[in-house]
Formats: C-alpha cells, structure tokens, sequence
C-alpha cells in the first residue's frame, strides 16, 4: 500500500519534505498541498506532479478523504491547530518543530493524543535519526564511558538572516540540542540559565549573538551549549560526553582532508541542509513506515511538550539573568517507553 500523504506548506522544508517524498523515499506519495502563498503551492505542483491537487485550507486538506497522513510544515504558529485538527479526524501527522509555540500548546496535543488512544503524531526532531549521534548514543548506553558527569555542546552558523532574534537562538536552534540531549542521555531537564559573552561585532544590533546555555538534568548531568550563529567560518555541530572514565565526541561529518598552496585542511559544512540531509531521509522514512504498521516510533508528542518546557525557562532566563527552574507535568503512561 502505498501512503497518501497531504503537506500543508510548501515553503522551504515543505518543498524539501515532498521532494524527498517523491523522489527519495519509498511508500508514500504526495496527493495534496495547501499553502498560504497559492503560487508556492502551485510551483510545488508544477515541479512534481501535475496529478497534486491544490486544496484552499489546511483544514479542508486534512479532511479530504484522499489523504490518510499530514505532513505539516507551515508557520509555527499555525501547527497547533493543524495537529490537533489532524488528530481530531484520526490521521497520523508529521509536524515540524515546534510541535506548538508554548508548552501549553504541546501539553493540548498530548491530552488530544492520550484521548484518541493511539500515537498519530511525529515531531521533526532530525538529530536522533543521524548515524553519528546514534553512535554517540549507543557508546554512553554501553557504559563504554562511565556514567555521564558533563555535556559541553556548540551550535554554530556561518551567519543569520536579518529577521533572526535573540529568542530565536533558543526557539529555532538550541531546540535542537534540546530535544537530542534529551534522548542522548535518557535524562529531563531540571534548570536552565543564559549568559552572554561578549557581543561579535557581525552580529545585527539587534541580535545579542554568542549566548551560552547552562543546563541541568534531573540526574546531575551539567550541559554547556554555544549557540553562534555568525560565527562566519561554517556550520559547525559540537557535542562531547564526559564521563566516569573517559570521553566520547559526537564525530565530525565525512570529509577529504587536503593538503595545498602550503597548507594541510579539512573543507567545513556551510549549509544545515548538507550536515543533516541524510537524517532527515530517515525521520520522514521511519514516519512512513510507522504509520504503515500502525505503531509510530520516533520523537512523540511528549517529546515536543518537553523540549518546549525547557525552551521556555530558557527564553525566561535571557531576560532574568537568574536559574530558571522547570515545572514539568507528570509523563503520561502512554508515552513511557
């Protein structure tokens, strides 16, 4: 059987999500888009399937008999809605992050979820899908380094657009590093502070850029997190473990190391899409084939909640200065592994 999937925004990811549906992966196919912008949606039509059909509103995407799961990849804002509109009418989604723009929000999806007694719902978290995470992952469940003491983690961009903020280091790219180190060491977060360092003078006046984000898990676990997103040399992914008794680095990504004109290098990633493409390849695959066999696997609903609770101490300590403690609710049994 073959998946009919409708995608409610054709805006960058949107048009990266169904080109991967389309021509990348298997059982799934596109039979519906709707778009704020008719032209995008039109364009996505043009450059796929003539057969895609244009429909007027999300809502009336998500209620068309054709279409049996929902790929949501619109406005932020707009993604509550869409996936509690999704669940309402008993159809898997696939939601990009955030899963809703406040814990609240999230908490709504969950007990919407809870209630319908099934997991529908997949939030784009890409990170735990990628092979080197993964194998930093499995060394720290294999004890291979001890028990896990301290995380020291740094996001970097080569630059940001103009319309980039300050919250937005949290709410667009520590979310991230959020959601994975959740996952990377089965812990929750317990309290969250934000210190600026001095400012780089490539940053906007605006735009408050380096930050460093101070986590603690309700195990212990120290995280240090630097989010510079004009850091101007690359994309640049850092993670290292250290544990009881030894060290574990997530690994770089694959390059030809160079030696010329009197120099030995090693070329860096400037692009996100580039560093993480083939991660997302298997979320939205691991996606199509949980919905197939009725029993999806990857980042939950509760999974959203959560990376949104600690996204808001976060968002909270950039402007306290102070800890910021987080109140999470209680994890529902059905979401416990």
């Amino acid at each position: 059987m073959t998946l009919q999937i409708g995608a409610i925004g054709c805006g960058a990811i949107g048009q990266d999500h169904i080109r991967r549906i389309s021509r990348v992966l298997s059982g799934a196919r596109v039979v519906a888009v709707t778009d704020i912008d008719a032209q995008q949606a039109r364009d996505v039509v043009a450059g796929h399937d003539p057969a895609i059909e244009i429909m007027d509103s999300g809502r009336a995407l998500i209620a068309a008999p054709q279409v049996q799961a929902v790929l949501v990849t619109s406005w932020g804002p707009s993604h509550e809605e869409l996936v509690l509109e999704a669940i309402a009418h008993g159809k898997p989604v696939f939601c990009e992050k955030p899963l809703a723009v406040t814990a609240a929000g999230c908490m709504r999806i969950v007990q919407a979820e809870v209630a319908q007694g099934r997991r529908l719902v997949q939030v784009g978290f890409m990170r735990p899908y990628d092979a080197g995470y993964r194998a930093l992952r499995h060394v720290i469940a294999a004890g291979e380094i001890g028990a896990p003491l301290m995380v020291h983690c740094a996001h970097r961009n080569p630059t940001v657009a103009g319309g980039y903020t300050t919250s937005m280091a949290i709410t667009d790219t520590l979310i991230h590093e959020l959601d994975v180190l959740r996952w990377l060491l089965d812990d929750d977060y317990a309290s969250a502070q934000v210190v600026f360092p001095r400012k780089t003078r490539h940053a906007l006046p605006h735009l408050n850029d380096p930050q460093i984000i101070l986590l603690e898990t309700v195990g212990g676990v120290r995280i240090d997190v630097e989010v510079f997103v004009n850091c101007r040399y690359g994309y640049d992914i850092q993670c290292e473990v250290v544990g009881e008794t030894g060290i574990a680095r997530l690994p770089e990504p694959a390059a030809v190391p160079m030696k010329r004109a009197a120099s030995s290098c090693t070329p860096l990633l400037t692009d996100w899409k580039q560093r993480f493409i083939a991660a997302y390849d298997a979320e939205l695959q691991a996606f199509i084939d949980g919905v197939r066999d009725r029993q999806l696997t990857g980042p939950s609903a509760w999974d959203g909640y959560a990376a949104a609770v600690a996204a808001d101490a976060c968002l909270l300590a950039q402007s306290s200065g102070a800890i910021e403690h987080m109140a999470s609710a209680a994890r529902p049994a059905f979401y416990q592994p």
